[in-house]
């Protein structure tokens, strides 16, 4: 991948280059300081800028995030007054001047090596992005719950980022180490896109010849949301979004994708005539409910996580899947 003669890729030889690491943030007191110390704890040798997109937040986020710049020279903020994810990182890479861009969530925490094993990566394979484990790891017992669905392949799918797997070229990865040229080649992050916009970026740099790798040494811890309500709401956007990408570029749709509004129209459907017209069409909402039961027991490690995971699994399944089936078409307009 190439464009007017800008270097896109990292030689096996070269200097360690200087990395910019952008973080959207919004309302999130409490785990900035917490990812922020994760990037300045990294044992990588070359030089590191933090850039933080702070949006409106409603907590004492900037309180937090002016204190962190106050206390380290290598942070600086960038205001995203949209406070939309990618606009923020549009922003902050605007703002960045270093040939590597690192991007994290300030509800994440990356680890001690994760940075200089995600150049070592992009060295040895000619990838313009490279990613690992999305380690969700919660705190409170719903939170722990939530991670577990989210690493098991009954929960979410069996996207590597999630679950491991072997190394290699895949369609996305979680978060991401990019070439900033390679990035700005392609315009940047799509602000349509209020969720799956990493997907969507991702897209374009594969059909711009560019290369998407995956790693699984690289592990980044995640912070799941703490209440059903969140969780809820995450799943339904990450539906409707992943709708959007399917609409724009067609093609990319994934069979996986299909089986949570399939399981929510089934078991709909089997309810609705069950009531109306005779119980034997319970059967499918049973098997569902049944598969739900079956997928904690495998799932849970303790007692606890094996009674909440069937509402967990059946909140995010059935959000995302009613978040795909009501996407509308209004999401993300065509440009021009």
């Amino acid at each position: 991948m190439a464009t007017s003669g800008i270097e896109l890729s990292l030689s096996p030889g070269s200097e360690l280059p200087a990395v910019s690491v952008i973080l959207p943030v919004l309302n999130e007191e409490s785990h900035l300081a917490s990812a922020v110390r994760s990037i300045l704890s990294q044992n990588y040798q070359g030089d590191i800028q933090v850039i933080l997109a702070l949006g409106p937040s409603k907590d004492k986020t900037d309180q937090i995030a002016q204190g962190l710049v106050s206390s380290d020279s290598r942070i600086s903020i960038v205001r995203n007054p949209s406070g939309r994810t990618a606009s923020g990182l549009n922003l902050a890479i605007n703002k960045s001047t270093n040939p590597v861009i690192v991007r994290v969530d300030a509800h994440s925490e990356l680890q001690n090596n994760y940075i200089s094993l995600a150049i070592e990566v992009m060295k040895s394979t000619g990838a313009v992005n490279v990613g690992g484990i999305m380690g969700a790891k919660g705190t409170s017992k719903f939170e722990r719950s939530v991670a577990a669905a989210m690493r098991s392949p009954l929960g979410v799918g069996a996207s590597r980022f999630h679950t491991g797997g072997e190394s290699g070229y895949v369609d996305t990865v979680y978060l991401g180490v990019f070439i900033r040229a390679a990035v700005v080649a392609v315009g940047g992050f799509d602000e349509r896109f209020i969720r799956a916009q990493d997907w969507e970026l991702n897209y374009r740099l594969r059909q711009a010849g560019g290369k998407i790798f995956f790693d699984p040494r690289l592990h980044v811890t995640y912070r799941p949301r703490s209440t059903f309500k969140a969780l809820a709401k995450q799943y339904f956007e990450y539906g409707r979004w992943r709708r959007v990408v399917s609409r724009r570029h067609q093609g990319t749709i994934n069979y996986r994708y299909l089986a949570p509004p399939l399981s929510l129209i089934g078991t709909v459907l089997s309810i609705f005539c069950a009531l109306i017209f005779s119980p034997i069409f319970i059967v499918p909402a049973a098997i569902y409910g049944v598969f739900l039961l079956v997928a904690s027991m495998i799932t849970g490690k303790g007692i606890t996580e094996k009674l909440l995971l069937p509402i967990v699994l059946f909140t995010m399944q059935m959000s995302w899947g009613l978040g795909f089936l009501t996407s509308p078409k209004t999401l993300a307009p065509a440009k021009g």
